[in-house]
This record gives structure tokens, C-alpha cells and sequence, in this order.
């Protein structure tokens, strides 16, 4: 009997013990692609739809959760979807882009096997090759906290993504074929809320309470203004980073940024405008949603409040003023400020100009002279599988060359767990945005001019906002700090989209010579092989 006692207490302890240090949730996703007839602008269109939706179905996890999607091709052409923000640790061969992953061929489907490790916050997935951008696609992703990690604002009482970009009435194809032709975009013909034009949205809230607005920039070559008519914004969250509680009136959300605002709903019962507007432009394209309170005695009046629209200081002060909050728990107990990034020392300076050449008689964007072109085969397998002749390291340089414009499939190489500096120049006359997969960076200083080593005197060593998008103004650098802690094939590249299609990116070879799973996975067993890769095995299955 005392035996039998022992057992019966020791097996539900084993039971307990073995659930709390077991894997992460998992999630599973299964999403259908395929066209259909959308109406954003009321101009019929061909958008690429999920699940029959547009935008896209959401993305709602936790840290450290494990997501698995499945996603059927039901296109007449290749497909991909990428992860903008999601850091995809030791696992680029997920991230879904043409550098690291064959398409998904048409009738095919692949599924994505990634875990949101050690991330929280808003963030958005979209199809990245060509100019499926162009077409829908995307959808948001939020990523929250887990339970017992204290987050430095109360519950809101409801949560709405706001996905908002620039629009054209021309499908995807046509866009395509005007950049292939050596032409550039004309301007957009407006602005969408959720895939939506003005007023096509209502979103309701109670009269008192706080809510959180997640909003992303899904656009493809403008930033926007987002404001909420007689209302103040509390920033909270900027892509996986709490920041410092600033209020604003308005914010600034370049191409490829997602941030994070509650409004509180201190204004009597009616309806209000939800505004965004076109930033940095001559013509101001502006979309409208409805504020609608539960108790609402009366619809919008009066016209949308209008919002910035090409003061480049402006926006520039707002920018510096966006930090982390040094106190808050990221996605583990420990403060953000723990890190104490501004305590170490780069080990190598790159500084990154973009420009806008002529080559071969068409139009073309380089990053330090070089305009990207793909490869025939991605670059990760051929990587992995020691190709010869699919790339070369070192085919871009770390500094400007001031030379004219050539195309070249270029791979910068960079060593695990080093710490760098990067420095984006922009000495042209438009805003650029930045985005750089894999990894998160410290915005350390932005201003106009030529940035010189001693502007480093005047970088912020504290509190810098960390993120994965950045801004450059007009004639301005933007510099960063940024630990290489992932190994990996990792783009950089311009968010503005035809430039980014037009040669403006390239990839970050982050390299371990350790070739151990504690640094990077395996190729997956459901890897595609293409180009040069074909016929080759993955893993014995």
C-alpha cells in the first residue's frame, strides 16, 4: 500500500513537471492564394487574395509561439511570402524571400515552419517577389507578450490593426512592366486603410475607455501621416520595442514601419475622423476612416484635420524623440535598458549610400554603386550547398564608391556576434526607408549633411529606439548600431518597393564557422530546391 501511495503521488508530479518545460504552443495557418476581383479605389482590379480575404487573414501569437503555415499557390505565376520584422532566430531559411527560398511554383504549396522567439510586438507579412506587393497579400501580425511578463501600460480595452498604404488602379503586372521597361512609377492614385478608400470603415469604441491602435505603412513608395480627428496618441510600442510614453497629435510611419498608439476616448459622444495623409509630396493624398463612439449623438463634421505634409524637420525632431523605455520588460522580465548597447565597441564601420543610376539605357537604384540583380538560384542553398558561381562575398563595399552604377548579384560577408556600425547616406531628394531582415539595430543618431566620424560625437548611447525600419531623410544619414547575432542570408533593402525591384537591396551573409545547430538550423526537410539546388537533398526524411 505504501508503494502504491508513492506511485500515485510521483506520476501526476512527473505529468505537471514534464507540461511546464515543454515546447511553445503551436499555431497552424492554412491560407489558399489566388486572385480575385477587388474594388480598393472603385476600379475593378486583381488583387491576390487569402482565404478569399483582403487584406489577409491576421497573425495573433504570443512569444516564443510556434507558427506554422501552409500556403497553397493557387497563382499562375511563383509566389513568396516574407515576415517583415519577424527575426526568424538561427532560421533564415524561413524567411521568405527570393535570397533564401525557391518560390512556391503555381499549384504548389509550402509550408513555413517559424517561431516569434523572444520577440513581442505589431508587425506585417506581404509577397515579396515582383510586384505582388502591388496587388494585396499582406496582413498584420501581432505578436503579445506572455502572461506573466509585465507590460508598462494597463489592458487596453480593445485592440484594432490599421494596415495603410499607397495605391495604384493599374494591377500588378502593368507596374511590373513599366519598371521592366526602364521607367519609374508614376504617382499613386491614393491611399488605403485596411484595403480600403475613404470612409469604408468604421471602427467603434466605448466612451472612456482606451484602445490600442496597431498601424503599419504597407505601402510601396510614399510615408504617411496617421491621426485621429480631437484626440491624442500615446506611443507605447515601435516594431517589438516599448518605447517612452510621448503623446503626439500626429505620427510620421515611413514605408515598412509599424508602430504602436492607445487613445484614450475623452471626447463627447460622436463620430470622428481617422486620417492618413500622404508625407514629402507636392500632391497630398489623404484616406479617411470613422471613430465611431458606442454612444455616438452624431456623425463626423467638418473637414478631416489636416496633418504635416513635406517639413522635413519636423518629422526629424518627432524621430528623435521616439526612444526606448529603459524600465519596460521586453519579451523576457529583464528591462530593455539591461542591454547596455552604447557600452560596446564596433568591430567595423559600413556606411551604405543609395543612388538612382542609368544603366544599360534604363532606369536602375544601387546601394554603394552596386544595383542588385537575382540570382538563379537563392542564394542560401547555393550557400549551403557550395555553388560555385552564384555569388561572390565581398561584390559590395563597405563604404561609398562614388563610381557610376553596375548590376551584380551582390553578398556583403559579416561574422557572427559582431557588433557594427552602419550608416545610411541619402544624398538624394527623397525620404528613403530601410529595412534589414534578421536582426534588430539601435538608431544612434540622424541628421542632415555628409556624416563624418565625428558625428559620432553627437550619437545617443542610452536610449536609442531599437527596430528593424528605419528612415534617411533628403541629403541626411541615419547611423545605427546593430549586434550580428544571427546567423544567416539576410536582405537589406529599400522599402520603397520599385526600388527595391530595381536593384536597391542586397544580403548580409552573417557567418559561423561552428556549423552547429546552436547557431543556425539545418535546411529544412520541406526545403524547395530550384535553379542550380535542383535535385539536391535536403535531409534523409
Amino acid at each position: 500500500m505504501r508503494s502504491l501511495w508513492w506511485c500515485l503521488m510521483v506520476v501526476p508530479i512527473f505529468f505537471l513537471l514534464d507540461f511546464s518545460n515543454g515546447e511553445s504552443p503551436y499555431r497552424f495557418y492554412t491560407w489558399n492564394i489566388t486572385y480575385g476581383d477587388i474594388y480598393p479605389l472603385g476600379v475593378k482590379q486583381q488583387g491576390i487574395l487569402i482565404n478569399g480575404q483582403f487584406p489577409g487573414p491576421p497573425i495573433e501569437c504570443v512569444t516564443n509561439d510556434n507558427l506554422i503555415v501552409s500556403v497553397f499557390n493557387n497563382l499562375d505565376e511563383p509566389f513568396l511570402i516574407s515576415w517583415d520584422g519577424i527575426q526568424q532566430r538561427r532560421n533564415s531559411w524561413q524567411d521568405g524571400v527570393y535570397g533564401t527560398n525557391c518560390p512556391i511554383p503555381p499549384g504548389q504549396n509550402f509550408t513555413y515552419i517559424l517561431q516569434v522567439k523572444d520577440q513581442i510586438g505589431s508587425f506585417f507579412y506581404f509577397p515579396s517577389l515582383a510586384m505582388h506587393k502591388a496587388a494585396g497579400g499582406y496582413g498584420g501580425i501581432k505578436i503579445d507578450s506572455r502572461p506573466l511578463i509585465p507590460v508598462p501600460f494597463p489592458p487596453p480595452a480593445g485592440e484594432y490593426t490599421m494596415l495603410v498604404g499607397d495605391w495604384f488602379k493599374q494591377n500588378h503586372t502593368d507596374l511590373k512592366a513599366i519598371l521592366d521597361g526602364g521607367s519609374d512609377l508614376s504617382f499613386p492614385d491614393g491611399l488605403l486603410i485596411n484595403g480600403r478608400g475613404s470612409n469604408s470603415l468604421t471602427f467603434t469604441v466605448d466612451q472612456g475607455r482606451t484602445y490600442r491602435f496597431r498601424i503599419s505603412n504597407v505601402g510601396l513608395t510614399t510615408a504617411i501621416n496617421f491621426r485621429i480627428q480631437g484626440h491624442k496618441m500615446v506611443l507605447v510600442e515601435v516594431e517589438g520595442t516599448h518605447t517612452l510614453q510621448n503623446t503626439y497629435e500626429s505620427i510620421d510611419i515611413h514605408l515598412g514601419q509599424s508602430y504602436s498608439v492607445l487613445v484614450t476616448m475623452d471626447q463627447p459622444g460622436q463620430d470622428y475622423y481617422i486620417v492618413a495623409s500622404t508625407r514629402f509630396t507636392s500632391q497630398v493624398l489623404t484616406a479617411t476612416s470613422i471613430l465611431h463612439y458606442s454612444n455616438s449623438a452624431g456623425s463626423v463634421s467638418g473637414p478631416p484635420p489636416g496633418g504635416p505634409t513635406i517639413e522635413i524637420d519636423w518629422s526629424l525632431n518627432q524621430a528623435r524623440s521616439v526612444r526606448q523605455n529603459l524600465t519596460a520588460s521586453g519579451p523576457r522580465p529583464n528591462p530593455q535598458g539591461s542591454y547596455h548597447y552604447g557600452l560596446v565597441n564596433t568591430t567595423r564601420t559600413i556606411r551604405l549610400a543609395n543612388s538612382a543610376p542609368m544603366i544599360n539605357g534604363k532606369q536602375r537604384y544601387a546601394v554603394n554603386s552596386v544595383s542588385f540583380i537575382p540570382a538563379d538560384t537563392p542564394l542560401k542553398l547555393a550557400d549551403y550547398f557550395k555553388i560555385p558561381g552564384v555569388f561572390n562575398l565581398g561584390s559590395i563595399q563597405d563604404n561609398p564608391t562614388g563610381g557610376g552604377g553596375y548590376l551584380q548579384t551582390s553578398v556583403m560577408a559579416a561574422d557572427f556576434r559582431a557588433f557594427v556600425e552602419v550608416v545610411f547616406e541619402n544624398p538624394e531628394d527623397i525620404v528613403q526607408s530601410w529595412h534589414i531582415d534578421g536582426h534588430i539595430f539601435f538608431v544612434v543618431g540622424m541628421d542632415g549633411g555628409q556624416w563624418t566620424p565625428a558625428s559620432r560625437l553627437n550619437y545617443n548611447l542610452r536610449d536609442g529606439i531599437s527596430r528593424c525600419t528605419i528612415q534617411v531623410y533628403p541629403k541626411s544619414w541615419t547611423a545605427l548600431y546593430m549586434p550580428l547575432d544571427n546567423v544567416g542570408m539576410w536582405n537589406i533593402r529599400s522599402e520603397n518597393w520599385a526600388r527595391q525591384y530595381l536593384g536597391q537591396q542586397f544580403y548580409l551573409r552573417v557567418y559561423s564557422p561552428a556549423n552547429s545547430w546552436r547557431d543556425e538550423y539545418p535546411i529544412p526537410k520541406n526545403a524547395l530546391v530550384c535553379g542550380r539546388a535542383s535535385g539536391r537533398r535536403t535531409r534523409p526524411l
